[in-house]
């Protein structure tokens, strides 16, 4: 699909015509790819048509690795999330499923009230990266004293690209982004799309989850989330590396909001409690058609 000069990746699962709201699923990273979310597709078999893209820089669509800090913006990627829901024709009956970044994408969106939202669902995301950065902290100090000094020397030199400093995230991913072992062959997708092309992730965000230097480390949603007018479902696992502290501010300030946290999950619930998750969302998607 065009996007400005650019080209958007997408696919539809389902009937966009079938009446009945369209789950837009918005992947985080940002800089990550769909991959990790296409079970989400299953959705269709209950009638929800489901879209999944990748955003732009990443994944299947347009990569520009010479583009600099100021092409990657918030703005950029809520433009093209506009592109796709007008060229797909579904501006007008969709539903918002934001997972990580995603979750404040969609947020931000929404704050915007569009009049074809049907609802919002934020998933494992924080209300702002200082939130996420101030938590990310917490979790870090957890961890074997020799592991965080192993990132601290990384993160001080600036050699976080090193494989000493990648073997030193991996104890943090493993209790709090996916808890899975093996990891699933959809998050190993998404993950290693993110290391085939960095770019969006490396300026945005920075080089791990919890060390967040790039532009968007003193970015939130805080300040618009009120004005989110449909009912909203927010989702987070008890080891997720969103921690409750970074996921209230929804809580405190959205009119209409629920909240399920997922006992045995971390930043995946979808591929850490499948089932469970699938009767989540789809209770939440037959209350609000």
């Amino acid at each position: 699909m065009p996007f400005r000069e650019h080209k958007t990746w997408y696919r539809v699962t389902g009937d966009l015509n079938s009446g009945k709201p369209v789950v837009v699923a918005v992947h985080g990273g940002p800089g990550s790819t769909h991959d990790y979310l296409l079970n989400l597709a299953e959705l269709s078999a209950q009638g929800w048509p489901v879209v999944h893209y990748d955003q732009i820089g990443n994944g299947g669509s347009t990569h520009l690795p010479d583009r600099g800090a100021d092409f990657w913006t918030v703005e950029l990627f809520l433009d093209e999330l506009d592109n796709l829901l007008g060229a797909l024709g579904i501006s007008d009956n969709y539903v918002l499923f934001g997972q990580s970044w995603g979750g404040l994408l969609a947020a931000k969106h929404a704050a915007g009230r569009p009049a074809g939202l049907r609802g919002l669902v934020v998933a494992n995301a924080p209300a702002s990266y200082p939130l996420w950065l101030q938590e990310a902290k917490v979790l870090r100090d957890q961890l074997p004293a020799e592991v965080n000094e192993t990132l601290i020397r990384h993160e001080a030199a600036g050699t976080t690209d090193s494989q000493e400093y990648f073997n030193a995230m991996m104890p943090f991913y493993l209790r709090h982004v996916c808890r899975m072992d093996p990891w699933p062959r959809d998050f190993m997708a998404s993950f290693m799309e993110v290391y085939n092309d960095p770019t969006v992730y490396r300026t945005m965000n920075g080089p791990s989850e919890f060390h967040v230097i790039g532009t968007l480390k003193d970015w939130g949603v805080t300040d618009c989330i009120e004005h989110i007018a449909v009912p909203t479902l927010l989702i987070s696992g008890a080891f997720d590396e969103a921690t409750p502290a970074t996921v209230q501010p929804y809580a405190d300030l959205i009119p209409d909001v629920s909240w399920e946290v997922f006992e045995n999950s971390s930043h995946m619930p979808h591929l850490e409690e499948p089932e469970r998750f699938l009767e989540v969302l789809s209770g939440y998607l037959r209350r609000i058609h």
